[in-house]
């Protein structure tokens, strides 16, 4: 993956995270301007860029429609599927990149979506495995590491669009 790639991916789980509370929009800004640095470069991304910490809590929900439309990528509702699916993969990104351990992903996952999401069902299922432990057979390590196969393939539905991979004119 590119530099340019890793970037959209970035800014695209920045938005999924901010629409539903999970990051604030100063950490949205920080992500447009990682996408600049990356290559990355549209209108609305320099103007979402350059946002202070102060204006990015009341610019951030005007321009990232735009940003996001220039690059091709889209923000769904978080209260749809779509939007609750790129949530789901974007906290198992930050999971597997350290931010968060296996069992904090799930308890967030189990959390937010309960057995509801067929995406996450299985990480949810696993939340309750960490409750049981000491009642079964299963090792902290063994669930730990199924959580993070999980993760993995969560992660890797990536959800891209082949033009805004590519350094944008």
């Amino acid at each position: 993956m590119t530099s340019t790639e890793a970037a959209v991916i970035a800014l695209q789980d920045h938005a999924a995270l901010w629409s539903v509370g999970v990051v604030r929009a100063s950490e949205v800004v920080n992500a447009a301007c990682d996408a600049l640095v990356a290559g990355l470069d549209t209108p609305g991304l320099r103007v979402l860029a350059a946002c202070t910490r102060a204006e990015a809590d009341y610019d951030v929900h005007d321009l990232l429609a735009t940003v996001l439309d220039e690059l091709g990528l889209t923000l769904d509702r978080a209260d749809s599927g779509a939007g609750q699916e790129a949530v789901a993969r974007a906290l198992a990104r930050r999971m597997l990149v350290g931010e968060f351990t296996p069992r904090e992903l799930t308890v967030q996952i189990h959390q937010r979506h309960g057995h509801g999401l067929p995406l996450t069902e299985r990480l949810a299922e696993l939340d309750d495995e960490y409750d049981t432990l000491e009642y079964n057979d299963r090792t902290l390590d063994q669930v730990d590491a199924e959580v993070t196969a999980e993760a993995r393939r969560l992660a890797g539905h990536l959800t891209v669009p082949a033009e805004s991979a590519e350094s944008p004119s």
